[in-house]
């Protein structure tokens, strides 16, 4: 019977989750533009080891960009992103593909894949050119299927899964990497309220670095230690779910009229959106 995938996380990564006086991931005055449009615009902030970051904001407010950036996947043309305390870009490649996962929000392939396999792609960077499949890759493989409920798919062929089962191989993917700083582009987009919450359940509770993009409020107050809110391109708020979640920055960043109340049921705010518009806002543009 393999571990549970917290405690194989543990065995493989040098800090447990309670640890957070060091610093995983650090960025220094981060700048991307697209054409001319500036997407990121000085972001700097730090994240402490084993903590669960969750990136907010609307549409077209940076998240994207930036998360690719924080995953060394582009380069900066401003600032830089330090991981545990070293240039990313100055790193070798092979030891940042080991460390740093990524799941795309829309990530898809025109090959007829069986799910075994493309789970099995988490573990290429740990391999050499001649080491042979090892029973540690396998369980790795295992523990990762197992754990977002695509077990009993591994043979099915990549073309007849749902857009929802393809997100959940992709996060299985990841998790078969083993990394120290797991990067998710809205992950529970394509996912039924089960797998939402099974998702978000297993990322906070892994003993690494994660970074999740999110458009659920509540998701993000339920399972997140912290949370950074981005409007235009920059950091607008900075802090825990409680400190960040406030109903002034839903009506001024989100466009949203709510009330925001203590949970009784976790640590962290729940938020009530109230059916009308912000004032002189017509609705038709809030979406």
């Amino acid at each position: 019977m393999n571990p549970p995938m917290t405690e194989a996380f543990e065995e493989s990564t040098d800090t447990a989750r309670g640890q957070t006086h060091a610093v995983s991931i650090t960025a220094e005055n981060l700048v991307w533009k697209i054409g001319r449009k500036t997407v990121v615009d000085g972001v700097s902030f730090h994240v402490p080891q084993g903590q669960t970051l969750g990136l907010l904001g609307p549409n077209g407010s940076g998240k994207t960009s930036l998360l690719r950036l924080l995953a060394g996947l582009r380069k900066p043309l401003a600032g830089r992103v330090l991981l545990d305390g070293q240039d990313i870009h100055r790193m070798p490649r092979r030891r940042l593909a080991q460390r740093v996962a990524f799941v795309e929000q829309h990530a898809s392939t025109t090959a007829n894949l069986r799910v075994i396999d493309v789970v099995k792609l988490g573990r290429f960077p740990h391999r050499s050119f001649l080491s042979g499949w090892t029973q540690a890759d396998e369980n790795a493989v295992e523990r990762a299927m197992a754990h977002t409920g695509i077990d009993h798919k591994r043979l099915d062929g990549w073309q007849s899964m749902s857009g929802g089962e393809r997100q959940r191989a992709h996060i299985a993917r990841a998790l078969a990497q083993e990394p120290k700083e797991l990067f998710l582009d809205e992950p529970t987009n394509h996912l039924d309220i089960q797998h939402q919450v099974s998702l978000m359940r297993l990322v906070a509770a892994l003993p690494i670095t994660s970074i999740i993009a999110l458009h659920d409020l509540n998701h993000a107050a339920m399972f997140c230690d912290a949370l950074i809110v981005m409007q235009q391109g920059k950091i607008v708020a900075h802090g825990t779910p409680t400190d960040v979640l406030t109903e002034a920055l839903l009506r001024d960043v989100f466009r949203v009229e709510a009330r925001v109340m203590a949970s009784p049921f976790h640590a962290g705010p729940h938020i009530h959106i109230l059916r009308e518009a912000v004032r002189g806002i017509p609705s038709s543009e809030n979406g």
